[in-house]
């Protein structure tokens, strides 16, 4: 590839070892949270004895902390004791663990210190203050152990603490920090808040990633989707890893999995496997699955007395026989080794995807909180269409600038960017750049109309609308018709896209030309694909929020969105390393350092595929092949000869070929 936006792999470190780490979040079925008062050394060993032989080295293991500190500032040192043994029994098996201290919420029930009362865990200077010397007492005896091999300071303490004001979130995580680092000066540390930030999720609790960034040596998003849209689902957990990638930090999948009781096993390990590989694509480097075991042995104890699917997230069933997704994950460690991941890089892309400051904008900018959350909708559903057209974008955050090595800048379904923004686009497309606006106002009745500028000199058209009015689209099923070629799609060629939302969201800019081509007209006539020549760029407008009628329909996808954003790349010159034109395979890839190529064909659908590309013939559903490209990078047709790749399959029976 000649140029492009470089997408990180970043590992965890310490010294001069770079990280990745496969393993699981644990809890002995002798006992789940309450383990460290019924300790069973024997069936611990068994349970990591069997994450180890399937190649999961790495625990995240938790300190309970009502038995951990039955009195203020007063550890238990029966538990600590107990806790020692455990970690003694990781370094005796070859393992390493993660702690978490401050436990806090777990599996869907707070769990208080009985000594706590209704103080405040972060601003309540003597409640700070036990949590301070729990973190500082335990980092002080355990820091040296070689089991430990990273902290974490909480689990999902958004929920645990509640919402508040980022000020005094980012305070209190500072001085946990400064409590662990009193005990343990170099192992990496994380907040374990999930990565729930507003730069991710567009919703204010006062865990800001940036913020915390400062302080921690890694980022660890919890992803459990609920979705309507198979393929939306399966990309969550890349979508939210690239999100978190704002930290700058390494992206560790520090929680994620399926209840048996939500997923038979063949779709449990469907799930797995589509997760593990897409992120991996996304940038993780770190991955830590939900969890270790079922607790069928322990129906009369809390939590699981009452959030009955808690005791089935396990790799494995209480009696200790595996599950498929260890399969799974046992497979993916496998392939991951065989790269040599620390030595290898993600291909660089020429194509952004704008990420506008409102999603974590400052509160005085009056924009609301389901208006972010529209502007993460519609950057998901713009995420899948690019991934169905073979594209991997960088997410490109406003203010910053667009990088000169992108050729297409997509800007879906938008409401809202800051002027700078706007004269900065036009600059990109005078430079060369192909710019792709969608319009689209979301669901908010507030100020219920472009935030845009420049409308004309950018694009080329001048608007019709009416005050405080939107002007609706009627019909279910809009027919995009183009009257000249356009990338692949040829003239006289239909796109079809099914119009949903509310009466603001469902709606189009009239536009009518000023000094651009008209692309393609809606069946009223109406244009809908308008495009403005600057220099040797071009900005493409389309007049409908595809990417917001995409997101609100259930089971959508692979929907025409994928097929604009592959002319558009044409348009645009995009060269993709790797090319199959089918939308239910999604194609990426990694550079090793010693110049070997390695690209993911991942059938990101429940049909058989039958294919010409890259030495692979058919792909069962969800299945993912790995090949390594002879001689580099090429096309499908000269890769054809099996016997010239070296190719890992992970099929829908979790086998590996």
């Amino acid at each position: 590839m000649s140029g492009g936006i470089e997408r990180p792999l970043r590992f965890v470190r310490t010294g001069s070892t770079e990280h990745v780490w496969f393993g699981c979040n644990f809890w002995s079925r002798a006992g789940g949270p309450f383990m460290w008062r019924s300790y069973d050394e024997e069936v611990v060993r068994a349970e990591l004895l069997t994450m180890r032989e399937a190649g999961l080295d790495v625990t995240r293991s938790f300190l309970f902390w009502p038995h951990a500190m039955p009195e203020p500032g007063c550890l238990d040192q029966a538990v600590m004791d107990r806790f020692e043994e455990f970690l003694d029994l990781h370094t005796e098996l070859g393992m390493l663990t993660i702690p978490t201290f401050l436990v806090g919420h777990m599996s869907g029930e707070n769990w208080d210190p009985s000594w706590r009362g209704d103080r405040d865990l972060y601003t309540d200077t003597w409640m700070v203050a036990q949590q301070s010397s729990y973190l500082s007492q335990v980092a002080a005896r355990f820091g040296s152990h070689p089991a430990i091999v990273g902290w974490l300071v909480s689990n999902e303490m958004p929920i645990y603490g509640g919402p508040t004001a980022r000020a005094d979130v980012t305070a209190w995580a500072q001085l946990m920090v400064t409590a662990i680092r009193a005990g343990d000066q170099d192992k990496p540390v994380s907040i374990g808040d999930g990565a729930w930030g507003q730069e991710v999720t567009g919703e204010d609790n006062g865990f800001s990633v940036r913020d915390l960034a400062a302080m921690t040596q890694f980022v660890g998003p919890h992803v459990y989707p609920m979705g309507d849209d198979i393929v939306r689902q399966h990309l969550r957990a890349a979508f939210v890893c690239e999100l978190a990638a704002v930290a700058q930090l390494p992206v560790v999948l520090e929680e994620f999995g399926v209840s048996s009781d939500f997923a038979s096993d063949d779709h449990a390990a469907q799930y797995y496997r589509q997760v593990l590989h897409t992120t991996l694509l996304a940038g993780a480097t770190g991955w830590l699955a939900w969890n270790n075991t079922d607790f069928d042995n322990l129906p009369e104890q809390d939590p699981y007395r009452h959030h009955p699917f808690e005791l089935h997230f396990g790799l494995t069933r209480a009696d200790g026989s595996p599950k498929p997704q260890l399969y799974e994950i046992a497979a993916f460690r496998q392939l991951v080794d065989r790269l040599d991941l620390p030595q290898c890089k993600r291909w660089p892309t020429q194509v952004a995807l704008i990420v506008p400051a409102y999603l974590d904008g400052p509160e005085h900018w009056t924009f609301e909180e389901r208006e972010r959350t529209d502007i993460t909708k519609a950057l998901e559903q713009a995420y899948v269409a690019c991934r169905e057209a073979g594209l991997g974008p960088a997410f490109v955050r406003e203010p910053e600038q667009v990088p000169a090595d992108a050729r297409l800048v997509i800007v879906p379904s938008v409401k809202a960017l800051t002027v700078p923004t706007w004269h900065h686009l036009a600059q990109r497309a005078t430079d060369g750049q192909t710019v792709y606006v969608s319009y689209g106002l979301g669901d908010s009745p507030v100020q219920r109309g472009p935030w845009w500028t420049d409308l004309e000199s950018i694009f080329g058209v001048r608007h019709t609308l009416r005050y405080g009015m939107v002007e609706p689209v009627l019909d279910d099923v809009v027919e995009v018709r183009f009257r000249v070629d356009f990338g692949g799609i040829s003239a006289g060629n239909t796109l079809r896209f099914t119009a949903v939302g509310s009466p603001g969201g469902r709606s189009i800019l009239p536009v009518e030309a000023i000094d651009a081509e008209i692309i393609a007209f809606d069946q009223h006539d109406r244009p809908v694909l308008t495009r403005r020549r600057h220099g040797g760029g071009q900005a493409v407008l389309c007049t409908l929020p595809l990417e917001y009628f995409a997101a609100r329909t259930p089971r959508v996808n692979p929907e025409d969105t994928w097929r604009l954003y592959d002319a558009l790349a044409d348009e645009a010159g995009v060269e993709r390393p790797a090319r199959v034109n089918d939308p239910r395979v999604l194609v990426d890839g990694l550079s090793h350092r010693d110049g070997r190529e390695f690209a993911w064909l991942i059938n990101a659908s429940d049909e058989v595929i039958d294919l010409e590309a890259y030495g692979v013939n058919r792909l069962s559903p969800y299945e993912v092949a790995v090949v390594q490209l002879p001689g580099g990078l090429v096309a499908p047709g000269e890769a054809s000869a099996a016997d010239h790749l070296q190719t890992h399959r992970m099929t829908p029976k979790g086998e590996t070929l």
